[in-house]
């Protein structure tokens, strides 16, 4: 067979691909006109990891990063299809928020960009937005505070989490010898700590809403002037990247929260949980709480206390364990958590990763 034979051959099979999924999204339309009826959610993350899993099961002879890369955006077109709202995300464009937005429901979904975490939250308990996505935890430097606080407060709950290696850059358009001021938003501040006090050991260290918001405020200063944010944001504002990688450990990453105005139904094959609580004061009543974890068998993954904002000196706990909140051993532990606690509260129940 010549080279255009094989051209020809090619052409063949994209054309029968296109056709295939023009009938998937046909298919994906009349899944979100039953799904509007039953009031079924339109973003089910459990069963795309469930489509994910068994297509790069499929194909063992393609790379399962190629496959999942390609059928992301596949079901991306079908969700877009079906969601009738955008999805909100800590902005503005170029954020680490946005990357994860992406990997969480790919290009064919309709952003919403915003200025603050509060306004993420605000959108979707509004309607506004059908989804929202925001950091809550890196590697590096521990929680976002805002995040877990207002996720404590709103009855919105988590319903998927997306998991990014992080690669901090300085950019800016003068020499890093020029710098005076550094922005960035100040948990990425954070984890370049060592390598500015090593490079830029005179610069002030400014706050911003988000690592994007902090370069596009260097576009509109740049004399003296540098941001810590992504090679994204930089270069789509056409804004030179001085250094790269100069957080202050390889493996920096940052968790995001997807977050919705109603729970996930159990179903997914390795799913996490959860929840917060206020404890009573009483001695002993942290251990006791957690007994009523060990005492099942339930592994707790994750603890975290934050103040609870009701009264002085109170705490809360947030805790991640594996399993689904209506499963029976899960149950059983919360019955009789609130005999020990305050406050019992499922924050949510998602799928360990999202490809």
């Amino acid at each position: 067979m010549s080279l255009d034979q094989h051209r020809r051959e090619v052409d063949r099979i994209d054309r029968a691909i296109l056709g295939l999924l023009a009938e998937r999204l046909q298919v994906a339309r009349a899944i979100g006109e039953a799904k509007l009826k039953s009031g079924a959610p339109v973003y089910a993350p459990q069963r795309e990891e469930q489509v994910l899993r068994a297509i790069t099961d499929a194909a063992p002879d393609i790379p399962a990063s190629g496959v999942r890369a390609i059928f992301r955006e596949i079901i991306s077109l079908s969700i877009g299809a079906q969601m009738a709202k955008p999805v909100a995300y800590l902005g503005p464009e170029g954020s680490f928020t946005q990357q994860a937005q992406l990997r969480a429901f790919g290009l064919s979904v309709p952003a919403l960009p915003l200025r603050a975490i509060g306004d993420v939250f605000a959108a979707v308990e509004s309607g506004e937005a059908s989804y929202g996505v925001v950091p809550v935890e890196n590697s590096t430097e521990g929680v976002v505070s805002h995040s877990l606080d207002l996720l404590a407060e709103s009855d919105l709950k988590v319903v998927a989490q997306v998991t990014l290696s992080v690669e901090q850059c300085l950019v800016g358009f003068g020499a890093l010898a020029d710098v005076t001021r550094v922005l960035s938003k100040d948990i990425a501040l954070a984890q370049c700590r060592g390598w500015l006090s090593r490079h830029a050991p005179g610069a002030a260290l400014v706050e911003t809403e988000s690592t994007a918001a902090a370069v596009e405020l260097l576009v509109k200063h740049p004399q003296g002037q540098a941001a810590i944010a992504s090679s994204a944001a930089a270069e789509s504002r056409g804004v030179p990247i001085l250094a790269r990688g100069i957080q202050d450990r390889r493996d920096n990453a940052t968790r995001f929260f997807v977050i919705g105005a109603g729970a996930n139904p159990p179903g997914a094959k390795e799913e996490l949980t959860s929840v917060v609580l206020a404890l009573k004061h009483e001695p002993g009543s942290l251990q006791a709480a957690l007994s009523a974890f060990s005492a099942r068998g339930i592994n707790l993954i994750r603890i975290e206390s934050r103040p609870s904002r009701r009264r002085a000196w109170e705490y809360l706990f947030f805790i991640d364990f594996p399993g689904h909140w209506d499963t029976p051993e899960v149950q059983a532990a919360v019955a009789e958590l609130k005999q020990r606690c305050e406050v019992v509260k499922w924050l949510g129940s998602y799928p360990q990763t999202i490809g």
